[in-house]
């Protein structure tokens, strides 16, 4: 599998983003808790609460798709409900199984960087900020 057979789309306040090109984070873990027993007994795992890392998606910056929802974008900042999922794909661009999905708030959204003397890809991004695990 490689990392281009995902298809990752996107939900603000129940408005489909539809498919974005880049994700990172979104890792899981947990607080470890571990208690020593007496009479020089191995320490035993008592397991513990789990945390899933923060989520950002990027893609590249359409004028027509994305300046006309940017700004309603900023202004949902801390308060809309967001929808990431990661739909893996076959080699034929088919979904494959249940898709990998985060919830949460939308934590950050970054417009395109700006510089005169460059002529790279302008990129969107939006941080998901967790809630609970991912199902």
């Amino acid at each position: 599998m490689r990392k281009d057979q995902y298809d990752t789309t996107v939900s603000v306040d129940g408005v489909n983003l539809g498919t974005w090109d880049s994700l990172t984070g979104g890792g899981v873990d947990s607080d470890e808790l571990k208690y020593k027993p007496g009479a020089m007994a191995p320490a035993v795992s008592l397991g513990g609460s789990v945390t899933v890392d923060q989520v950002v998606v990027g893609r590249l910056y359409r004028l027509q798709r994305d300046h006309l929802r940017v700004h309603w974008l900023i202004n949902r900042v801390g308060k809309a409900n967001m929808v990431v999922k990661k739909q893996p794909l076959d080699p034929d661009g088919n979904a494959f199984g249940k898709p990998i999905t985060y919830r949460g708030v939308l934590k950050r959204c970054t417009p395109p960087e700006v510089d005169s003397t460059s002529t790279d890809p302008a990129l969107l991004e939006l941080e998901l900020s967790p809630e609970g695990t991912v199902t």
